[in-house]
């Protein structure tokens, strides 16, 4: 059992190391900006750079946008899978795991050959149109993840008797998805939701190649033109994404705690 413990505490420490030396380090070079000294001339530099502003501000809409819209498609499809159709279930699942294993420049580029300015729906005919087809193509990268967790919350949850009760009482399906099924499900959506977010704010392949201002491209264009300011993005894209996972966990330990509804 000792021998085990100790196993089990080098296993820990490799770890510890492997994650944390490399962002310690990267951490520290962002502050050597003034020579012989330390400051946070870059995180200023960052900050007070318009471009940045207008490219976090933008993908930041974006992650709204595409939270709001994959919840709205992902929740009745699952509820009405798991409800009427659970025979084409696996087939569901299969296609939500599909952007997991097509690469985002096969995806964005079918997009691209498919809705250009000169398809029967040119989505890249205008500005609109571009980001519609940016939001759809995160709702795509976010279909895996969105789709798994409300289907997750929904196993904890009587669908069939929620619904009929909500049916005996005179509720119409709009009513049913509301106030029974969105408010069951709400920790598997937000689970879902900080996950999309992490992942939009960082991506890069969809917007690049779409030519959209998103945080992804200005981060790779700042690596390419400056030294210490990468850094300091690095270490801001690292908050973000440990914030959106210390929300998750955050939100699963308050739904085991909270009550189940009646």
């Amino acid at each position: 059992m000792k021998t085990q413990k100790i196993l089990a505490w080098i296993a820990i420490a490799i770890g510890v190391i492997y994650f944390f030396v490399p962002l310690i380090g990267t951490f520290e070079f962002s502050l050597r900006m003034r020579r012989g000294e330390y400051s946070v001339d870059a995180y200023q530099s960052v900050f007070s750079d318009m471009q940045f502003r207008e490219t976090f501000g933008f993908s930041m809409v974006m992650a709204l946008l595409t939270i709001v819209f994959g919840m709205l498609l992902v929740v009745p499809t699952a509820y009405w899978v798991r409800l009427r159709l659970p025979q084409i279930r696996p087939v569901i699942e299969f296609i939500t795991l599909l952007p997991l294993v097509i690469p985002a420049i096969v995806i964005v580029f079918g997009y691209l050959r498919l809705y250009n300015s000169s398809s029967w729906l040119p989505f890249t005919g205008s500005t609109s149109g571009t980001n519609a087809l940016l939001v759809l193509s995160y709702i795509t990268l976010s279909l895996p993840y969105m789709y798994r967790a409300v289907d997750t919350a929904m196993r904890a949850i009587d669908v069939r008797t929620l619904t009929e009760a909500a049916e005996i009482l005179g509720a119409k399906w709009p009513t049913i998805m509301l106030r029974c099924i969105f408010p069951n499900v709400m920790s598997g959506v937000l689970s879902g939701a900080f996950i999309t977010f992490a992942i939009v704010m960082g991506e890069f392949t969809m917007a690049a190649l779409l030519n959209r201002p998103a945080f992804g491209p200005y981060l790779q264009l700042v690596g390419a033109n400056k030294a210490y300011e990468p850094a300091a993005l690095a270490v801001i894209a690292f908050a973000i994404t440990w914030f959106s996972m210390g929300l998750l966990q955050l939100v699963s330990r308050f739904s085991k705690m909270a009550p189940s509804r009646p």
